[in-house]
């Protein structure tokens, strides 16, 4: 079984969060919930679990976060074919889980209160939808706390390229060139900007050379005014306007559709492919970007690790 240590800290300061801390916390959290339905419901069920949100990929040498962190999201590997698939099996699992975050959050002083769990997540699997668990957190240091389960076992790395998918379908619901750019309220169009940063850079190293070029202009802008703070309604509906005219949501589609498209999948109709293609990700994909996304987080624990000494 893996090391389940959890660690030493997780916030830095009043408005920041040491996501690779985040990270392990996830982790370990999942093989604890491993650990404990083994000696509880005599079941194996392999577990992978981390970050699921990018701001990671633009966190400080030590996993910092640059700008101010209120919702804590994970995704969760579960495997198909499993004691899961009973209702009352899958309840228990919920439970294990809910209790074991609640527990180990609140070492960090975070109170997470009100779970709800099971309503599915639009753009997934018609057969087998991933499915989100929620908490609150009545301390306020964060608004709340997210967990994805996603049908398929896989690495973390895959799952959250998987899930890539589903977000670029979700923002090009605001992105699309075929409609008018809708009025939307500011935080809204915020988070979608968000996501805009996140896809790009967890795509970057497959991304077409010329699409980069056109796009990183938009991407840097919006970067530095995402870490100087967003608060000006006209300057967050400035940011879309550009961000919707530069058609980045196609380059993404881009990037992904060719290599799903000689497996037989169309990154159009995620929602279709067989359940045992959930969490599938081609190798001409996986061997480039699986590895960009784990060295980030040991490159935050070696600087953390001299930071230490």
């Amino acid at each position: 079984m893996n090391d389940t240590r959890l660690p030493d800290g997780l916030l830095a300061g009043p408005k920041r969060i040491n996501l690779c801390y985040l990270h392990e916390l996830f982790r370990h959290t999942a093989t604890m919930v491993r650990s404990t339905v083994q000696q509880e419901m005599d079941a194996d069920i392999a577990l992978t679990a981390g970050m699921w949100g990018g701001s990671y990929l633009v966190a400080d040498d030590t996993g910092v976060s640059r700008s101010n962190v209120v919702r804590l999201y994970c995704i969760t590997s579960v495997p198909q074919n499993s004691c899961l698939d009973k209702q009352e099996n899958l309840d228990r699992f919920m439970d294990i889980y809910r209790k074991l975050l609640q527990e180990n959050f609140k070492q960090y002083s975070l109170e997470l209160i009100d779970p709800k769990w099971g309503e599915p997540i639009p753009y997934t699997n018609r057969t087998r939808p991933t499915t989100a668990m929620q908490m609150w957190d009545a301390s306020k240091r964060v608004q709340f706390m997210r967990v994805f389960f996603v049908w398929n076992k896989a690495t973390w790395a895959e799952s959250i390229i998987y899930d890539t998918i589903r977000n670029i379908k979700v923002i090009k619901e605001l992105l699309n060139l075929d409609h008018r750019p809708p009025v939307k309220e500011t935080q809204e169009l915020k988070f979608l900007l968000q996501d805009v940063l996140i896809i790009y850079f967890t795509l970057r190293p497959v991304l077409n050379p010329d699409f980069v070029e056109h796009a990183e202009p938009t991407v840097q802008e919006l970067f530095s005014k995402f870490i100087e703070g967003m608060h000006d309604p006209d300057l967050v509906q400035e940011q879309f306007l550009q961000v919707y005219s530069n058609a980045l949501v196609y380059g993404y589609e881009e990037a992904l559709a060719p290599a799903y498209k000689k497996e037989g999948l169309d990154i159009q109709r995620i929602e279709d492919w067989p359940a045992d293609r959930i969490n599938f990700v081609p190798e001409s994909i996986k061997t480039i970007l699986a590895p960009a996304l784990e060295a980030k987080f040991r490159w935050f624990q070696k600087n953390l690790q001299q930071q230490m000494k």
